[in-house]
């Protein structure tokens, strides 16, 4: 009787996480984008975990498929903007994606299998794109910076004696956080 509380804690902790663990965790053998593109025979039917940034959707009658700058991804599996984009891959679904959900400048992860490559043409440029069979797609929401507001201590704006008050439009938190955009 006096475990319970604890047991009631961890089970409440272990279910905090929101991600598929496919999205999450990488695969036991990573295989990165600059590999694949090297060798695409070499590690076709290997499993990766891709994302980046949505270009374009196409919806067909039994598919659909997303080409998608990549970037890196950070330890959850998010797109690390920051740094520079290593070239286009396609994104295969058999489900439905939707043009108004996925659409334009959206990050996106997928987990899958590498299926093969395709060929595509930018300008008068011929590209052989890679392309992933996803099992599991992950949309990330949009993060928008907010301006920083320090109105804290003597001065124009008056006396906030609020720890982690930064004034006017009532921003909690600090210096250039990320907060979800609705």
């Amino acid at each position: 009787m006096k475990y319970l509380p604890l047991l009631i804690l961890c089970l409440s902790l272990t279910a905090c996480s929101t991600l598929p663990p496919a999205i999450e965790n990488p695969p036991a053998v990573d295989i990165s984008y600059s590999q694949a593109t090297g060798d695409i025979a070499h590690y076709r039917k290997y499993p990766v975990r891709w994302g980046g940034v949505i270009i374009d959707v196409l919806n067909e009658q039994s598919f659909s498929r997303l080409q998608v700058i990549a970037y890196p991804l950070n330890s959850y599996g998010r797109p690390v903007r920051d740094k520079p984009p290593q070239g286009r891959f396609y994104i295969y679904s058999n489900t439905f994606l939707d043009p108004a959900i996925y659409e334009k400048d959206k990050e996106v992860t997928a987990a899958g299998v590498l299926k093969g490559d395709e060929a595509l043409m930018v300008g008068k440029k011929n590209l052989r794109l890679p392309a992933l069979q996803a099992t599991t797609l992950h949309l990330w929401p949009q993060y928008e910076r907010m301006p920083y507001y320090y109105n804290g201590g003597f001065g124009p704006g008056g006396f906030y004696p609020y720890p982690g008050y930064y004034g006017y439009p009532y921003f909690w938190g600090g210096y250039y956080g990320y907060y979800p955009r609705y």
